[in-house]
């Protein structure tokens, strides 16, 4: 498992302009063969807890999360890992505001547009609605957040929106959050309810 953190850090320097043999031979040794590339760490957390919830050990399968830091970052990420560079196999998860990105992003580097999953407005509205929003303020309880959800919803600029807004932009509202619940929300689902950009993703790995 370290090495994974390993790898992955040695790709953040190489899409910053470091040498990519160390990466390669991380790749090697590691016996990768997919890349699953997110915007950020709260994607990467949620990805990483439902395959672990459904038994996989993704490592093991050669498989690699990468959060990239942002959606521009594709084309870079797309190019280094993809079949321009180490020849893995890419899979993908984004938001719908930022498929233009992907999608240039994606033909720059030659890769193919299928395997990478859209999420309606973000992952974590995906989840909202796939739990529903009483199930997101059980979650919240229980996550230690009941009084900062209450005091959010005191908020005049909260007056009157709908409860799945006001979860979603609670979510976002202090560093860290977003990646917390990703991971608990994940783990919140029942069989059935995993949101269809997540289970698609999985299962084409």
């Amino acid at each position: 498992m370290a090495d994974m953190h390993v790898f992955r850090d040695t790709v953040s320097r190489w899409a910053a302009g470091g040498p990519g043999g160390p990466a390669s031979d991380l790749a090697v040794r590691l016996g990768l063969r997919t890349a699953v590339l997110v915007e950020g760490p709260s994607d990467f957390a949620a990805v990483e807890a439902l395959a672990a919830r459904c038994g996989r050990d993704l490592a093991a399968e050669g498989v690699c999360v990468v959060a990239m830091g942002g959606a521009m970052s594709i084309g870079r990420y797309a190019g280094l890992l993809g079949p321009p560079g180490l020849g893995l196999r890419l899979r993908g998860l984004c938001d719908v505001g930022e498929q233009r990105f992907y999608d240039r992003g994606l033909k720059r580097a030659r890769v193919p547009r299928e395997g990478f999953f859209v999420c309606v407005a973000d992952l974590e509205d995906e989840l909202i609605r796939a739990l529903g929003t009483a199930r997101v303020e059980e979650a919240i309880g229980a996550g230690g957040d009941l009084r900062a959800w209450q005091t959010f919803l005191g908020q005049p600029a909260q007056q009157g929106r709908p409860r799945q807004q006001q979860l979603r932009r609670f979510l976002g509202t202090k560093k860290g959050r977003k990646i917390r619940y990703g991971r608990l929300l994940v783990e919140t689902l029942a069989p059935g309810q995993v949101p269809g950009p997540l289970e698609g993703l999985l299962a084409s790995l």
